[in-house]
């Protein structure tokens, strides 16, 4: 057997060594901290994302856990701050903005595309008004540029027992919602009701005339109509987009 001299061996086992490092090193990329002239691609379910040396999102751009692609950004603690999707229970993606203590302030509707979800826009609305007339009167007028899709109407009529009454709303010419009725056997009505407007009619901008036309339609006592309220709200269900 031919001799080998141990410090040959030795040699031998530290080039392998050394071979092995520059192997694996040659194998690992220098950080990425830069992107240029070119794109960088999430998709097929990743995200990005940027957090706090804690662990805290403040960043995140990807596939939601609701299945739907968003985009979402969050205060230092956490709070979310402005968010991209993240509602694949609505008909498309909202923007929300969101306050400090996550209260949406601020989106477009959910279900009724072109259309201001929040704030809600509160309508001015004129004193009490008295109904002795039995043909349709106009007691409440005022000025709509139509930014939302739902108008919220919260009314009373009131009136001595034996005297009914009615009041309808009217946009421009025509009536929109119901008739709000005070029988006869009562003496006050409340009414807390959405009215949707229609999309073809009423697009976002639409400026309209709101009156309310009441009158008396059976007795001889005098009834009172208070409008306490118009607002522009926002859809809660699809129907109400269409």
């Amino acid at each position: 057997m031919t001799y080998v001299p141990e410090d040959l061996l030795d040699r031998i086992c530290a080039l392998e060594r050394q071979v092995r490092q520059l192997t694996g090193r040659a194998a690992i990329r220098p950080a990425l901290t830069q992107v240029l002239a070119g794109d960088v691609v999430i998709g097929e379910g990743g995200q990005l994302i940027a957090q706090t040396p804690t662990g805290t999102r403040t960043f995140v751009v990807g596939q939601t856990p609701e299945g739907d692609w968003g985009v979402g950004l969050a205060r230092e603690n956490g709070a979310p701050a402005l968010t991209v999707g993240y509602d694949v229970e609505t008909g498309g993606q909202m923007v929300r903005t969101h306050s400090r203590s996550g209260t949406v302030i601020a989106m477009d509707d959910g279900f009724a595309d072109g259309y201001l979800g929040r704030p809600w826009v509160p309508i001015p609305c004129s004193p009490f008004m008295s109904i002795t007339n039995d043909d349709d009167t106009p007691l409440h007028s005022g000025y709509l540029l139509t930014q939302h899709k739902v108008l919220l109407v919260n009314l009373q009529l009131t009136g001595p027992a034996g005297t009914a009454a009615q009041v309808y709303m009217r946009l421009g010419q025509n009536q929109v919602g119901p008739t709000w009725t005070l029988s006869s056997s009562a003496t006050t009505a409340e009414v807390n009701e959405r009215v949707p407007l229609p999309a073809n009619d009423f697009p976002w901008g639409t400026g309209t005339s709101v009156v309310m036309w009441a009158r008396r339609t059976s007795g001889t006592g005098t009834c009172a109509l208070r409008v306490r309220g118009l607002w522009g709200v926002n859809t809660v269900t699809e129907d109400e987009a269409n």
